[in-house]
Protein backbone atom coordinates (compact mmCIF):
# COMPACT_ATOMS: atom_id res chain seq x y z
CA UNK A 1 0.00 0.00 0.00
CA UNK A 2 2.95 2.71 0.94
CA UNK A 3 4.63 1.69 -2.71
CA UNK A 4 1.39 1.86 -4.75
CA UNK A 5 -0.33 4.98 -3.15
CA UNK A 6 2.30 7.36 -4.45
CA UNK A 7 2.21 5.56 -8.27
CA UNK A 8 -1.69 5.76 -8.27
CA UNK A 9 -1.52 9.27 -7.19
CA UNK A 10 1.07 10.27 -10.16
CA UNK A 11 -0.62 7.86 -12.59
CA UNK A 12 -4.05 9.17 -12.05
CA UNK A 13 -2.61 12.77 -11.96
CA UNK A 14 -1.26 11.81 -15.68
CA UNK A 15 -4.55 11.08 -16.48
CA UNK A 16 -6.63 13.50 -15.48
CA UNK A 17 -4.18 15.84 -17.44
CA UNK A 18 -4.60 13.52 -20.68
CA UNK A 19 -8.12 12.41 -20.84
CA UNK A 20 -10.03 14.47 -18.37
CA UNK A 21 -8.95 17.71 -18.62
CA UNK A 22 -9.64 18.40 -22.15
CA UNK A 23 -13.42 17.24 -21.29
CA UNK A 24 -13.45 19.79 -18.68
CA UNK A 25 -12.20 22.36 -20.62
CA UNK A 26 -14.88 21.89 -23.83
CA UNK A 27 -17.69 20.86 -21.58
CA UNK A 28 -20.15 24.01 -21.53
CA UNK A 29 -22.30 22.78 -18.55
CA UNK A 30 -21.53 20.78 -15.25
CA UNK A 31 -24.02 18.10 -16.54
CA UNK A 32 -22.33 17.29 -19.85
CA UNK A 33 -19.13 17.11 -17.84
CA UNK A 34 -20.37 14.29 -15.41
CA UNK A 35 -21.58 12.40 -18.48
CA UNK A 36 -18.38 13.08 -20.14
CA UNK A 37 -15.98 12.37 -17.32
CA UNK A 38 -18.14 9.22 -16.50
CA UNK A 39 -18.12 7.79 -19.78
CA UNK A 40 -14.52 7.90 -20.44
CA UNK A 41 -13.87 6.45 -16.97
CA UNK A 42 -15.56 3.46 -17.59
CA UNK A 43 -14.43 2.99 -20.69
CA UNK A 44 -10.84 3.18 -19.16
CA UNK A 45 -11.74 0.94 -16.91
CA UNK A 46 -12.44 -2.23 -19.57
CA UNK A 47 -9.28 -1.20 -21.52
CA UNK A 48 -7.84 -2.07 -17.45
CA UNK A 49 -10.06 -5.43 -17.12
CA UNK A 50 -9.07 -6.42 -20.62
CA UNK A 51 -5.04 -5.95 -19.70
CA UNK A 52 -5.43 -8.05 -16.10
CA UNK A 53 -7.50 -10.66 -17.78
CA UNK A 54 -4.86 -11.08 -20.08
CA UNK A 55 -1.89 -11.40 -16.84
CA UNK A 56 -2.64 -15.35 -15.01
CA UNK A 57 -6.26 -15.10 -16.23
CA UNK A 58 -6.73 -11.99 -14.05
CA UNK A 59 -7.29 -13.41 -10.24
CA UNK A 60 -4.80 -12.59 -7.21
CA UNK A 61 -4.48 -14.19 -3.94
CA UNK A 62 -2.46 -14.30 -1.01
CA UNK A 63 -2.16 -14.97 2.75
CA UNK A 64 -1.81 -12.11 5.00
CA UNK A 65 -2.54 -11.71 8.60
CA UNK A 66 -5.34 -14.67 8.15
CA UNK A 67 -5.08 -15.46 11.92
CA UNK A 68 -8.33 -15.64 13.59
CA UNK A 69 -9.43 -13.15 16.15
CA UNK A 70 -12.51 -13.34 18.57
CA UNK A 71 -14.16 -10.00 19.21
CA UNK A 72 -17.11 -9.82 21.48
CA UNK A 73 -17.57 -13.33 21.12
CA UNK A 74 -17.79 -13.13 16.84
CA UNK A 75 -14.44 -14.48 15.38
CA UNK A 76 -13.43 -12.80 12.60
CA UNK A 77 -9.60 -12.45 11.09
CA UNK A 78 -6.47 -9.93 11.99
CA UNK A 79 -5.95 -9.01 8.65
CA UNK A 80 -9.94 -7.30 8.60
CA UNK A 81 -9.49 -5.81 11.52
CA UNK A 82 -6.30 -4.27 10.44
CA UNK A 83 -8.01 -3.55 7.26
CA UNK A 84 -10.60 -1.56 9.53
CA UNK A 85 -8.46 0.42 11.47
CA UNK A 86 -6.35 1.97 8.46
CA UNK A 87 -9.46 2.43 6.56
CA UNK A 88 -10.72 4.28 9.40
CA UNK A 89 -7.31 5.72 10.64
CA UNK A 90 -7.50 7.16 6.41
CA UNK A 91 -10.88 8.77 6.50
CA UNK A 92 -9.89 10.66 9.49
CA UNK A 93 -6.88 11.76 7.86
CA UNK A 94 -8.58 12.69 4.76
CA UNK A 95 -11.43 14.49 6.75
CA UNK A 96 -8.69 16.93 8.66
CA UNK A 97 -7.15 17.68 5.88
CA UNK A 98 -9.85 18.53 3.70
CA UNK A 99 -11.23 21.28 6.61
CA UNK A 100 -7.83 22.40 8.20
CA UNK A 101 -5.84 22.95 5.58
CA UNK A 102 -5.76 25.64 2.75
CA UNK A 103 -5.23 23.30 0.43
CA UNK A 104 -8.23 20.76 1.68
CA UNK A 105 -10.38 24.01 1.57
CA UNK A 106 -9.29 25.12 -1.54
CA UNK A 107 -10.68 21.63 -3.18
CA UNK A 108 -13.74 21.94 -1.63
CA UNK A 109 -14.21 25.14 -3.00
CA UNK A 110 -13.56 23.95 -6.63
CA UNK A 111 -16.07 21.06 -5.47
CA UNK A 112 -18.39 23.85 -4.55
CA UNK A 113 -18.13 26.27 -8.20
CA UNK A 114 -15.28 26.24 -9.98
CA UNK A 115 -16.35 29.94 -11.31
CA UNK A 116 -15.90 31.39 -7.73
CA UNK A 117 -13.28 29.43 -6.24
CA UNK A 118 -11.51 30.61 -9.81
CA UNK A 119 -12.37 34.64 -8.72
CA UNK A 120 -10.81 34.35 -5.33
CA UNK A 121 -7.64 33.35 -6.90
CA UNK A 122 -7.17 28.86 -6.69
CA UNK A 123 -5.80 27.47 -9.43
CA UNK A 124 -8.70 25.37 -10.39
CA UNK A 125 -7.31 22.83 -13.23
CA UNK A 126 -4.60 22.40 -10.53
CA UNK A 127 -7.04 21.62 -7.55
CA UNK A 128 -8.94 19.34 -9.53
CA UNK A 129 -6.26 17.42 -10.74
CA UNK A 130 -4.94 17.10 -7.19
CA UNK A 131 -8.33 15.69 -6.09
CA UNK A 132 -8.10 13.38 -8.99
CA UNK A 133 -5.21 12.11 -8.38
CA UNK A 134 -5.62 11.87 -4.49
CA UNK A 135 -9.06 10.33 -5.20
CA UNK A 136 -7.02 7.45 -7.15
CA UNK A 137 -4.55 7.11 -3.98
CA UNK A 138 -7.02 6.31 -1.84
CA UNK A 139 -8.77 3.64 -3.74
CA UNK A 140 -5.43 1.66 -4.35
CA UNK A 141 -4.75 2.07 -0.28
CA UNK A 142 -8.46 0.70 -0.09
CA UNK A 143 -7.84 -1.98 -2.89
CA UNK A 144 -4.77 -3.34 -1.27
CA UNK A 145 -6.32 -3.33 2.52
CA UNK A 146 -9.55 -5.87 1.39
CA UNK A 147 -6.84 -8.02 -1.03
CA UNK A 148 -5.52 -9.19 1.84
CA UNK A 149 -8.66 -11.23 2.79
CA UNK A 150 -10.74 -11.77 -0.69
CA UNK A 151 -9.51 -13.24 -4.13
CA UNK A 152 -9.26 -10.40 -6.36
CA UNK A 153 -10.10 -10.78 -10.20
CA UNK A 154 -10.01 -8.28 -13.13
CA UNK A 155 -13.54 -6.95 -12.92
CA UNK A 156 -14.03 -6.68 -9.16
CA UNK A 157 -13.77 -2.89 -9.14
CA UNK A 158 -17.01 -3.17 -11.27
CA UNK A 159 -18.78 -4.37 -7.67
CA UNK A 160 -16.63 -1.72 -5.56
CA UNK A 161 -17.87 1.16 -7.93
CA UNK A 162 -21.08 0.32 -7.28
CA UNK A 163 -20.87 -0.02 -3.72
CA UNK A 164 -19.06 3.22 -3.88
CA UNK A 165 -21.90 5.05 -5.80
CA UNK A 166 -24.62 3.86 -3.32
CA UNK A 167 -22.46 4.84 -0.14
CA UNK A 168 -21.98 8.50 -1.87
CA UNK A 169 -25.65 9.05 -2.61
CA UNK A 170 -26.56 7.71 0.81
CA UNK A 171 -24.21 9.56 2.61
CA UNK A 172 -24.78 12.91 0.63
CA UNK A 173 -22.33 14.02 -2.44
CA UNK A 174 -19.13 15.68 -1.26
CA UNK A 175 -20.45 14.73 2.74
CA UNK A 176 -17.22 12.55 4.23
CA UNK A 177 -19.13 12.23 6.87
CA UNK A 178 -22.34 10.89 5.57
CA UNK A 179 -20.23 8.81 3.60
CA UNK A 180 -18.66 6.74 6.28
CA UNK A 181 -22.03 6.35 8.19
CA UNK A 182 -23.87 5.19 5.18
CA UNK A 183 -20.76 2.82 4.64
CA UNK A 184 -20.87 1.51 8.48
CA UNK A 185 -24.92 1.24 7.71
CA UNK A 186 -24.37 -1.04 4.59
CA UNK A 187 -21.30 -2.72 5.73
CA UNK A 188 -23.93 -3.91 8.80
CA UNK A 189 -26.90 -4.65 6.45
CA UNK A 190 -24.94 -6.82 4.18
CA UNK A 191 -23.29 -8.55 7.02
CA UNK A 192 -26.76 -8.97 8.93
CA UNK A 193 -28.41 -10.52 5.80
CA UNK A 194 -25.46 -12.33 4.99
CA UNK A 195 -25.74 -14.11 8.39
CA UNK A 196 -29.70 -14.54 9.31
CA UNK A 197 -31.09 -14.66 5.26
CA UNK A 198 -28.92 -15.53 2.76
CA UNK A 199 -25.26 -14.42 1.88
CA UNK A 200 -26.10 -14.56 -2.41
CA UNK A 201 -28.80 -11.63 -1.00
CA UNK A 202 -25.73 -8.92 0.45
CA UNK A 203 -25.88 -7.73 -3.04
CA UNK A 204 -29.74 -7.18 -3.01
CA UNK A 205 -30.06 -5.56 -0.01
CA UNK A 206 -27.26 -2.95 -0.88
CA UNK A 207 -29.06 -2.05 -4.12
CA UNK A 208 -32.59 -2.43 -1.91
CA UNK A 209 -31.42 0.41 0.35
CA UNK A 210 -29.99 2.12 -2.74
CA UNK A 211 -33.76 2.10 -3.86
CA UNK A 212 -35.12 3.88 -0.68
CA UNK A 213 -32.63 6.50 -0.31
CA UNK A 214 -33.98 7.73 -3.60
CA UNK A 215 -37.45 7.70 -2.83
CA UNK A 216 -37.27 9.13 0.86
CA UNK A 217 -34.12 11.03 1.08
CA UNK A 218 -32.45 11.71 -2.49
CA UNK A 219 -30.56 14.43 -0.54
CA UNK A 220 -28.29 11.33 1.58
CA UNK A 221 -29.16 11.17 4.97
CA UNK A 222 -27.62 14.04 5.87
CA UNK A 223 -28.78 16.76 3.11
CA UNK A 224 -30.76 20.06 3.19
CA UNK A 225 -32.96 21.29 1.10
CA UNK A 226 -31.72 24.30 -0.96
CA UNK A 227 -33.67 27.75 -0.71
Amino acid sequence: MILAAPVAFAGNWLIYASLLAPLARRARTKGRLEVDSILATFGMSFVIIGIMVSIEGGFFAYKYLSEPISILGSTTSLNRLVAFLVAALIGGALHIWLNHTRVGVAVRAVAVSTEAAGLVGIDVPRMSALAFALGGAVTVMGGALVSTFITLDASIGVVFTLKALIIVIMGGVGDIRGAVVAAAILGLVETAVATLIDPGLTLASAYLIFLLILLFRPRGLFGRSTA
